[in-house]
């Protein structure tokens, strides 16, 4: 793929009707990208990838490489190149709303496209949530997300991998702002509920070609598949 184009394996309402008994692995998702988002079969924790290496972001706040072989029933991942890079002042966070206005100042005519970005360097403060995995086959997103671990981190250095998506695509992707965060030690992260940042790099893409892989397991095809916007806010945050 080139610089900037989307892969994504599955859709977002799968994992809401509860499908992730299988799909690629680690190996295969790394050769799609330099950074993305996902989860692990179960929706075992948050996956990020980034630069070469897939993280499993469990509950409890544990990290794991993930092994080649693991597999992953949801991700979207970019070979990112940032098209325009944002320091100093006009990077300041004061809350997680802040960085949709400094995607808006560098594009503002991008609301039906989608944009990705990778934020770096040091956070005030961050608030992140894992999912600790279904308890039983065919378990939904939404319901999991009501038992989800969250943890709140302080003074802590680290890196943002995120993707703004338009809101006719929601259920495809996760629409607005989504992103997961790891620290530099690689021993904190997860799907980022607030953020505070005054010292931070913002790298940002526009987006416009998108390739969705989509599983041909007997369990995605026979779901009944909708779209549960309430249910898609409760847990994205």
């Amino acid at each position: 793929m080139a610089p900037n184009e989307i892969y994504q394996y599955s859709l977002v309402n799968a994992l809401m009707s509860g499908v992730s008994d299988s799909g690629i692995t680690a190996a295969q998702l790394i050769e799609k990208g330099n950074q993305g988002l996902g989860t692990f079969v179960r929706i075992e924790g948050e996956l990020l990838l980034l630069d070469g290496a897939v993280y499993q972001l469990l509950a409890e706040g544990k990290i794991r490489v993930a092994s080649p072989t693991d597999q992953i029933p949801y991700a979207v991942s970019t070979h990112f190149e940032p098209q325009h890079t944002v320091t100093g002042e006009g990077a300041r966070l004061e809350n997680k709303e802040a960085l949709d206005v400094v995607l808006e100042r560098y594009n503002n005519h991008a609301s039906n496209l989608f944009m990705s970005y990778r934020v770096e360097g040091h956070f005030r403060r961050v608030k992140c949530r894992t999912v600790k995995g279904q308890e039983y086959e065919g378990q939904s997103l939404a319901e999991l997300g009501k038992k989800q671990f969250v943890a709140e981190y302080s003074d802590i250095e680290g890196t943002i991998v995120g993707f703004r998506s338009p809101r006719t695509w929601q259920g495809f992707f996760v629409a607005g702002e989504h992103m997961h965060f790891i620290d530099k030690d690689r021993k904190a992260g997860g799907h980022v509920l607030e953020l505070e940042a005054d010292d931070v790099r913002i790298g940002i893409a526009t987006i416009n070609n998108l390739h969705i892989e989509l599983p041909t397991s007997d369990k995605f095809n026979s779901a009944v598949m909708t779209t549960d916007d309430v249910g898609l806010k409760s847990v994205e945050g």
